[in-house]
């Protein structure tokens, strides 16, 4: 991991943790967090297994959003970031926090306004091994495709939780998703005004607890209309 004294982008990075029941896991994504920033920003939809508390003993921050998805709180948390860099990592245990340095150096060096994490290129321990997987991985893949066809760009994927964006470009992005499409959305939106995107390799490990807030049977349909909507209206 690289030291902390040698860490440029610490002072310009709030970190948010969007969670909802992840007090497992929760601290310690917190305590991987802080050499990478002085600000941590935990998004809490009200959890009643006590992740707020858990999140203010270690002295992140905590405002609340109204519980109705990862979308919401991202866009909850817009109003209470005040630093250059926000970087979003979900909660459950899925994103390694060392790879924060190489996710906001591209905005650090100017080189690029938003940056996602990529699990096609850093590999993933979920991505595989059953049917939902295998749907998930299709699907993103065929959103991706449609946006690199779109903006002539060559993005490996759409829907990683795991990023980091120039604070003034998210705040103009306009997003208005309340679930996970908001990953999509946030993309699409900022290559059709112009920003550059760029991504990184990261590697999504098994989430460390809990249970996933997401049932792709149900939300698929949202995913393809967002897809057709952001993109050519």
């Amino acid at each position: 991991m690289q030291a902390e004294s040698e860490y440029e982008g610490r002072d310009a990075v709030t970190v948010v943790i969007p969670a909802l029941n992840e007090a497992l896991t929760i601290g310690d994504i917190i305590e991987k967090t802080k050499p990478f920033t002085s600000d941590i920003l935990v998004v809490d939809g009200h959890s009643p297994d006590g992740t707020a508390e858990i999140a203010r003993s270690m002295g992140a921050r905590v405002v609340f959003d109204h519980g109705k998805g990862k979308g919401e709180a991202i866009r909850s948390v817009i109003l209470h970031l005040d630093r250059e860099i926000t970087v979003f990592i979900d909660a459950d245990g899925s994103h390694d926090p060392d790879d924060i340095p190489a996710l906001i150096r591209p905005i650090l060096e100017g080189r690029a306004d938003h940056v996602s994490g990529s699990r096609l290129i850093g590999g993933s321990s979920e991505l595989h091994g059953g049917f939902d997987e295998c749907f998930r991985l299709m699907g993103s893949s065929l959103i991706t495709a449609c946006i690199n066809h779109r903006f002539h760009v060559c993005l490996s994927e759409s829907q990683n939780g795991f990023r980091a964006i120039r604070t003034a470009v998210l705040r103009d992005l306009d997003l208005q998703e309340n679930i996970t499409t908001i990953e999509q959305e946030m993309i699409i939106k900022t290559l059709k005004k112009g920003y550059r995107m760029a991504e990184v390799p990261s590697h999504e490990h098994k989430r460390k607890a809990g249970y996933s807030k997401i049932s792709i049977r149900k939300v698929a349909f949202r995913y393809v209309y967002t897809m057709i909507k952001y993109l050519y209206f």
